[in-house]
């Protein structure tokens, strides 16, 4: 599993242009699932997103939940491969069936640390907006 995480001061995604998720101040997480990735990859990507220390004060979302979001949106391109040609492989991405329970247990996972998560909608053409605070962008691989 492979995630790609932004401080945000804002984002917001919407599909068919109406808004179904925004947040304040947070994580933009941007979600992508392989097809060997299974619970534990899910518990270490959820576990690093809510854990992750690049807030401002080196805080973290779990350290104080009431004052940070995270918006969660799938992106099988993460698993995009360009070293071939000029069209990206998409072979390393898991299939949609596999994909969207595995980023539906990272929402959930957050959730139940009482974190408060906003998410894309799996599968469609999505519009992210977001503004980049810092900017602060960090790679997170699972195992």
């Amino acid at each position: 599993m492979r995630a790609v995480i932004q401080r945000v001061s804002e984002a917001t995604v919407r599909v068919d242009g109406v808004e179904v998720g925004r947040i304040g101040a947070g994580l933009l997480a941007l979600v992508g699932v392989s097809p060997s990735d299974g619970a534990a990859d899910v518990e270490h990507v959820a576990r690093t997103i809510a854990d992750l220390r690049i807030l401002p004060d080196e805080r973290s979302v779990s350290d104080d939940p009431d004052a940070a979001e995270v918006l969660v949106v799938s992106q099988f391109t993460l698993y995009g491969d360009t070293r071939k040609g000029r069209r990206p492989s998409w072979n390393g991405a898991a299939a949609g069936d596999v994909a969207e329970p595995l980023v539906d247990a990272v929402v959930a996972s957050l959730r139940v640390h009482g974190i408060t998560v906003a998410t894309g909608v799996f599968g469609a053409h999505m519009a992210v907006q977001s503004v980049n605070d810092g900017p602060m962008t960090v790679l997170v691989d699972s195992p």
